[in-house]
């Protein structure tokens, strides 16, 4: 089964927006936002910007090739 996270972390006087993506790849709001609920929901619209990587998610693995 394939992840995405949508986190909301403490960062100053406000919370940080971050999408997690599998294979280690991660994506973090240059702002900060009040609320949590502000936050997730950057985090949500973020996530909308990147049609890519959710078509990726799509694509089969390529199996790794040998060389002889």
């Amino acid at each position: 089964m394939t992840e995405i996270t949508l986190s909301a972390t403490p960062k100053g006087n406000g919370y940080q927006a971050t999408v997690n993506f599998p294979g280690g790849v991660s994506i973090s709001s240059a702002e900060t936002y009040p609320t949590i609920a502000e936050t997730m929901t950057a985090a949500a619209l973020k996530l909308l910007d990147v049609p890519e990587r959710l078509k990726a998610l799509d694509q089969p693995e390529r199996a790794p090739t040998a060389s002889v």
